[in-house]
């Protein structure tokens, strides 16, 4: 499963995945059949100026209204309403790390139990958990009473260096156990849970977006794999780092694809609407050669601040290297000047980079278990909401011992 939910998720024919960004309100219907999703029904909103800042909601009423609008969309091409739900939630204030936790046992001759695999990730769990809440409340002044965990996953297991799946029955001296878990203020989870109230969607998880795209690709099937994920969105950028099959952490940072419609407005002396607009059609290439050259011109010091914050979020990572693949998604990201300024070398010599990475998109048709039978996934944009989907499929699956373990042990937790 990979993900844990506040509530009791069962098997559906038909679930939701809505993905409420500053810029857009995207809601996909999916038919599930077994482990896999199919999208039948998409359906997209764009937001007001007012109603969304940095990925967090500000105007509960207009964004339950942009919603409601593209379920509409959806429920018409899918001839069928979808309640069950996943929401992403995105923001500054939302992250995510793993902690690992080395377990000695006293006896590496005997069996590994139930009862002493329950002690060890509720051990490494309790630990985790009071870390990373403790350390979101200190980076962004809210008390840790008002800070909630969004995601809990099993990220890593290994007996005495050799990685498992299920561990009981095994022997060994030294349990190595990895958690990832990502919190975000209760205030922004709150406004969350009041749209899908409004909406009348029963929920089944709000998930962190970065860690959604992460999964996205398939992380259990490849055990080997590492890069790092950047969702460049209209309020936030998002970023996963991935390193051997398991999330390492999440971070953003409040910068993305509006900062440089509003350079164009006020540049240009035109309103935001238009600036998008003509952003939109610089980024595909459709300006004449002149306005084109001078869009990229006026674009590059924004760009040049954009990745500066790329480099202070990676810094954040404790990491000894650190993936030299770049895999962008988002609609902030078709901007010509993101790709090319990820490709410069200079801001990579002060991060522990074995190589200058390696930069592409993540593809819609690379997000595992989601087949589009809408034919309009075609988009960098349409990767997050694509994601959820895949999560929500894993939901609806079954639970493995040590998922199940740690289900119990975050229920414990909150309560």
């Amino acid at each position: 499963m990979g993900i844990f939910s506040i509530f009791n998720p069962k098997k559906v024919n038909h679930a939701l995945a809505l993905d409420i960004g500053t810029e857009f309100v995207k809601a996909l219907i999916f038919r599930i059949e077994g482990e896999k999703g199919y999208v039948i029904g998409v359906g997209k909103k764009r937001q007001g100026l007012s109603e969304m800042q940095g990925g967090a909601v500000t105007d509960i009423q207009g964004v339950i209204k942009n919603c409601q609008e593209a379920l509409s969309l959806a429920q018409e091409q899918a001839k069928i309403a979808a309640t069950q739900t996943i929401i992403g939630i995105a923001g500054e204030l939302v992250k995510g790390s793993t902690t690992v936790v080395r377990y000695t046992r006293d006896d590496p001759k005997a069996k590994i139990t139930l009862k002493e695999l329950t002690t060890i990730v509720e051990k490494v769990q309790g630990r985790a958990f009071e870390n990373t809440r403790a350390q979101l409340a200190w980076e962004s002044g809210y008390r840790e009473i008002d800070v909630q965990l969004v995601n809990a996953a099993i990220v890593d297991v290994k007996i005495d260096g050799f990685k498992v799946t299920n561990p009981l029955g095994f022997q060994g001296k030294e349990v190595e156990v990895g958690i990832f878990n990502a919190f975000a203020p209760i205030v922004h989870l709150g406004a969350l849970e009041s749209v899908a109230s409004s909406l009348d969607l029963d929920l089944l998880s709000i998930a962190a977006e970065p860690y959604a795209v992460a999964r996205s690709v398939g992380l259990e099937e490849k055990p080997d794999f590492s890069a790092i994920f950047i969702d460049v969105g209209g309020g936030t950028t998002d970023i996963a780092v991935v390193r051997n099959g398991g999330v390492e952490g999440t971070k953003m940072f409040a910068l993305g694809g509006r900062a440089f419609t509003r350079r164009i407005a006020e540049n240009k002396g035109i309103s935001f609407d238009e600036a998008e607009e003509l952003k939109i059609k610089y980024s595909k290439n459709e300006l004449p050669s002149k306005l084109n050259a001078e869009i990229g011109e006026m674009l590059m010091p924004d760009a040049e601040v954009w990745l500066s914050g790329v480099e202070l979020t990676l810094s954040e990572f404790s990491l000894d290297l650190l993936p030299s693949r770049i895999l962008l998604c988002g609609g902030g990201s078709e901007l010509p000047e993101i790709k090319k300024i990820l490709l410069t070398t200079k801001w990579t010599s002060s991060l522990p980079f074995a190589k200058p990475p390696l930069v592409r998109f993540l593809k819609p048709e690379e997000v595992v278990n989601i087949k589009d039978e809408t034919n309009m996934l075609k988009e960098p944009s349409d990767v997050t909401p694509m994601a959820l989907a895949n999560l929500a499929i894993d939901l609806a699956g079954t639970e493995t011992v040590v998922e199940g373990i740690l289900s119990k042990a975050v229920r414990a937790l909150r309560t």
